[in-house]
């Protein structure tokens, strides 16, 4: 991980780093994590049973000891996530097909990359509505829709062979920036660190806990940095369960209607900590 970037040219931005040791996870590594975390155990069989998937906590351990002893080892988040996910994966995913629009968005093969990825009609809807808000954030911050795509076949990860267990795992994965703008979390350390512990707070998988543990942790040292974790895992508790959310209807919604019906509360207030390479790119920007 880079070093942490001085606050001169960030809004509100701190310059106190994690201690030493193993860092913050990755902005790059916790959205694609998240969407393949949650699609692990979705493997069927010749049948179409959802096979069982065993916690594998040595294989979890050895990870984190690698990403210990070298912070830049990122593949190593989707290892912790994808060896402890056990089943979580295969219970969030009945909990959408059985909700009605779940079973909608499966039935009519919904890709919302393909809505996230159109800028230019995102750009052009209404000022104040989730879609430009969205718009906006990805512009702000140099990033695509596509970006976590990347990620994660970069880092090999499989979601699964059965197509709606598919469609639901990618769906989570591609719609983390959407939760950035919901939740008022930023892209900064801290800000990922807060979205993961409320995306925990959501599905419950025992690989994002373990990285929320590593995040809670390593940010003694930064002032009201586990508070700000704290709450955003409270506020992940209270709110509505995000993975079931319509987003191809809500993008066209006025921003702060969405967040009141989906009961996200008062907006955070915390000082941002930017890794070296995100002050850069915020400086280019």
């Amino acid at each position: 991980m880079e070093a942490l970037a001085t606050p001169e040219s960030t809004k509100n931005t701190s310059d106190e780093s994690p201690s030493s040791g193993a860092p913050f996870p990755a902005p790059e590594a916790i959205g694609t994590g998240i969407g393949t975390g949650i699609g692990t155990g979705t493997a069927v069989d010749s049948v179409g049973r959802p096979k069982r998937n065993p916690i594998r906590a040595l294989a979890a351990w050895r990870a984190l000891l690698k990403l210990i002893a070298d912070p830049d080892r990122t593949d190593q988040v989707f290892v912790i996530i994808d060896a402890l996910s056990g089943n979580s994966g295969e219970r969030q995913f009945r909990r959408f097909a059985a909700s009605p629009i779940g079973r909608r968005i499966l039935s009519e093969e919904r890709d919302i990359l393909a809505r996230l990825s159109d800028r230019e009609a995102l750009h052009a809807l209404d000022e104040g509505t989730l879609g430009k808000a969205y718009a906006d954030f990805m512009t702000d911050e140099q990033i695509s829709a596509d970006g976590l795509v990347e990620a994660s076949m970069d880092g090999g990860r499989v979601i699964g062979d059965d197509a709606d267990r598919t469609r639901f795992g990618v769906r989570l994965r591609d719609t983390h920036d959407v939760w950035h703008v919901l939740t008022g979390y930023s892209r900064d350390l801290v800000g990922e660190a807060s979205l993961l512990a409320f995306t925990f707070a959501q599905i419950r998988n025992p690989g994002v806990g373990l990285i929320v543990a590593m995040a809670y942790l390593k940010a003694g040292n930064v002032p009201g940095a586990r508070q700000t974790i704290r709450r955003a895992y409270g506020r992940g508790r209270r709110a509505a369960w995000l993975p079931g959310a319509d987003w191809e209807t809500l993008l066209g919604r006025p921003l702060d209607d969405v967040r009141v019906e989906l009961g996200l509360g008062a907006l955070p207030e915390y000082a941002e900590v930017r890794s070296a390479a995100g002050e850069i790119a915020l400086r280019s920007n």
